[in-house]
């Protein structure tokens, strides 16, 4: 049985190859096979979970944005875009990222929750994140977790 995100990606492969639609199609099609790479990774293939191909999209997503800046920075701006549509095309996928508004409520509570099992102050960083990361769960990227407990941490 394969998962409903691996499958939704492979028919919307499908409909995108009689479309001719050669950006969608190209993307999907390398996305595909970095899911397909993971399951035979290890000692014998296995079928991935939603949430394990959800991370290898989003593994993908931030190639694309990584690149797209790459590119820009190089002056290569016909590249860049092509990355950024990638991008865009590969969001679809993935849950819609947290507002600052969303981030922060979640760290707050994140940081009650281990001031009440005794952690406070800077220190309780490694706590924080360890209670807030399951709840985010790739709707917001690392760095901008860490940047909001940090701040949250300072502050309180």
């Amino acid at each position: 049985m394969t998962t409903t995100l691996k499958s939704r990606l492979q028919a919307d492969l499908t409909a995108a190859i009689k479309a001719r639609d050669e950006l969608r199609s190209s993307t999907l099609r390398l996305t595909i096979t970095a899911i397909t790479k993971e399951e035979v990774a290890g000692e014998s293939a296995r079928e991935l979970s939603d949430a394990e191909v959800e991370k290898i999209v989003a593994r993908e997503a931030k190639k694309r944005r990584e690149a797209a800046e790459a590119f820009e920075k190089g002056g290569r701006a016909a590249q860049a875009e092509r990355e950024k549509a990638e991008g865009e095309v590969l969001a679809e996928y993935l849950p819609k990222p947290l507002t600052d508004d969303e981030l922060n409520a979640l760290v707050a509570e994140a940081v009650r929750e281990a001031a009440a099992g005794g952690a406070e102050g800077p220190r309780a960083m490694g706590a924080v994140m360890k209670i807030v990361n399951p709840k985010i769960a790739g709707r917001a990227e690392g760095g901008r977790v860490a940047a909001a407990v940090k701040r949250q941490l300072a502050g309180g």
